[in-house]
């Protein structure tokens, strides 16, 4: 068996609604998908983003298994987006900090940036060559 590709990438908050909110408002789309908790409240939302509607979820981090990081660290998941300076300064306006600074990664467009989200989560992004190479391989099938 292989990796395929992710299916979905969830991140915490203590306040879904609000988490919600605020990554409507950066990926300039309504979450497509809201479950409530017990309470009534959103428990878990799901965006659908990107060039493969990739799944973004958001579960409330009472949720998270036992021992689950309450800060950031770990593996950072980048996202591909074309205007990487722009997109990180909207991150960092909308009260993300910096995580990583954007950094080049040898000479051939390689170039990552992380934030922490509001939320705490690690959010990546990245300028990556080979992205955009699958993606014209796979439109020209």
């Amino acid at each position: 068996m292989s990796l395929r590709g992710f299916a979905t990438l969830n991140i915490w908050a203590d306040d879904v609604a609000a988490a919600t909110a605020w990554y409507a408002d950066f990926l300039g789309v309504e979450a497509y998908f809201m479950r409530p908790g017990p309470d009534g409240r959103p428990a878990y939302t799901e965006f659908r983003i990107g060039d493969y509607q990739a799944e973004l979820g958001i579960i409330d981090r009472k949720f998270a298994p036992p021992g689950a990081a309450t800060g950031p660290g770990g593996v950072v998941m980048h996202w591909y987006v074309d205007d990487l300076d722009a997109t990180v300064e909207r991150l960092l306006a909308m009260g993300a900090t910096e995580y990583q600074p954007i950094t080049p990664h040898g000479d051939e467009g390689f170039i990552t940036a992380a934030v922490v989200d509001p939320f705490g989560n690690v959010l990546g992004v990245m300028k990556n060559p080979h992205y955009l190479e699958v993606l014209a391989s796979l439109k020209a099938t």
